[in-house]
């Protein structure tokens, strides 16, 4: 799909939610969305969310529900009451719990995009081998996005690595959202498989989340800003 501006989603992994606030101080909705996680989630609760929403922001709630269908199916629900633009669940979880997730949240007046985690980017060969799990990162990955795509997930997280094979099996309207995404030259802290925010997009993914490239940058708003202008978000400025 030709994902709508902005791509690039902030990644506020905070533990103490004052710190969160005074990063979206610094930043624009016009160009970035924000993903909300397990952490900050539970600390400040969907308060916060909203908060963000008035101001303008987007929200990608990343909390990876995986359960029972029936519990996994009221926590969508309850995503969809705050306000979250984006749900995300383990497509792990199982044939029936992605179902359930997607009649929970389809016939909402603002449904969120409900997103299946494939693969963890921190993961590689040896601990997927380690939990029982053999041909590597990428044929998993491959495997779980056909039964979220069949589940009728809009799409799934995966590492910009995979965007490429997965885009062209499942076509323009399956949305990839990618972690991992680093500047060039920068490190890879516990990413494992990254990407540079133009490759990923060249790649075939829609949506980047970015972290620590902009959490920890002395000016946020202009690391913010040179990594759209990189896409092409803000081309000429």
């Amino acid at each position: 799909m030709a994902a709508d501006a902005p791509r690039i989603i902030v990644a506020l992994d905070y533990a103490d939610p004052a710190d969160a606030d005074a990063l979206v101080r610094r930043l624009e909705p016009g160009l970035c969305r924000l993903k909300v996680g397990n952490e900050l989630f539970t600390r400040a609760g969907p308060q916060r969310v909203s908060h963000w929403r008035q101001r303008g922001f987007d929200v990608f709630l990343d909390l990876k529900y995986h359960d029972i269908p029936n519990t996994v199916a009221a926590a969508c629900r309850a995503a969809a009451d705050v306000g979250a633009w984006m749900v995300n669940v383990h497509a792990l979880g199982g044939r029936r719990m992605l179902e359930a997730a997607h009649a929970a949240l389809a016939h909402g007046a603002q449904r969120p995009l409900l997103i299946a985690v494939t693969v963890l980017t921190s993961l590689d060969d040896r601990d997927l081998a380690e939990v029982g799990f053999e041909g590597g990162p990428d044929r998993l990955a491959s495997r779980l996005a056909v039964l979220a795509a069949d589940s009728g997930c809009d799409g799934v997280v995966c590492s910009a690595r995979d965007a490429g094979a997965l885009r062209a099996a499942h076509g323009d309207h399956f949305v990839l959202v990618t972690p991992g995404i680093r500047p060039a030259g920068s490190e890879g802290d516990d990413q494992r498989r990254t990407l540079a925010p133009a490759e990923a997009v060249a790649a075939g993914s829609d949506y980047l989340v970015v972290g620590r490239p902009v959490t920890r940058a002395a000016d946020p708003l202009g690391a913010l800003r040179s990594m759209a202008r990189e896409i092409g978000e803000l081309a000429g400025l």
